[in-house]
């Protein structure tokens, strides 16, 4: 972190262009510990900078890691096409400075969803090679039977892919419902494993990513959290 002008530190948490940023400042909308701030080139340190714009505290981040808990029916998408996109959920300042989806959920998944403008944790998060579990509890319309279960945990061959996928763990919740961890992260992945085991899903949550868990986020349907510094390093494979 270092000292940066006023103007840049709004535009790079997303407030605008440049030249808007400047126009906020000029006008009087930005204030610093309770001091109206008018000149644009002012410079303040930005580690744990707060400021206060249209009456809301800010806080200086270099990256935004956040958590959301997706809604079904929203795509995973910035170019949505059947359903709002996910970043009608947030800020619109999180557009502005690009922050992403971690990997993808269907629009009818619900669950746990990451976010982040730091490509080297969006690309951490989605590599295969880091081993990342993923928690799901799928609906089935069928009953779950100890077969399947043994069918999941033994692989099951899926088109397109050269060897038999399976899961780390999986248990049976109750008739119609089950856990089950991922570490691969393919396109459908849980969903085509159930229809190749002989079952379809009607219903598909995420219920955690690594050890960070969806209940312990606090967050309801359609909201969403910046990540602490605990609960990043609860991403990390152990």
């Amino acid at each position: 972190m270092s000292k940066l002008a006023l103007d840049r530190i709004l535009q790079s948490q997303g407030f605008g262009t440049r030249k808007w940023c400047n126009e906020l400042i000029a006008d009087g909308e930005v204030s610093i510990a309770g001091n109206v701030i008018t000149d644009t080139r002012a410079a303040f340190e930005t580690a744990g900078l707060q400021f206060t714009l249209y009456g809301e505290l800010w806080t200086y981040r270099e990256h935004v890691y956040i958590a959301l808990n997706k809604p079904g029916n929203i795509e995973c998408s910035r170019k949505a096409s059947h359903h709002p996109g996910v970043h009608t959920l947030l800020p619109e300042q999180f557009t502005r400075r690009d922050v992403q989806p971690v990997g993808r959920l269907d629009h009818d998944t619900t669950g746990l969803l990451l976010l982040s403008d730091d490509g080297a944790f969006i690309h951490q998060q989605s590599s295969p090679k880091r081993h990342i579990p993923k928690i799901y509890v799928a609906t089935t319309h069928d009953e779950i039977t100890p077969a399947l279960v043994a069918q999941l945990l033994h692989g099951v061959k899926l088109h397109d892919e050269p060897a038999p996928l399976a899961a780390v763990t999986c248990r049976m919740l109750d008739a119609h419902q089950l856990e089950i961890v991922l570490e691969q992260g393919k396109y459908h992945q849980v969903k085509r494993m159930l229809a190749a085991a002989g079952n379809h899903c009607v219903a598909l949550n995420r219920a955690a990513i690594g050890k960070l868990q969806l209940n312990g986020t606090g967050l309801a349907e359609g909201e969403w959290c910046y990540l602490s510094e605990e609960q990043l390093a609860l991403l990390v494979p152990s």
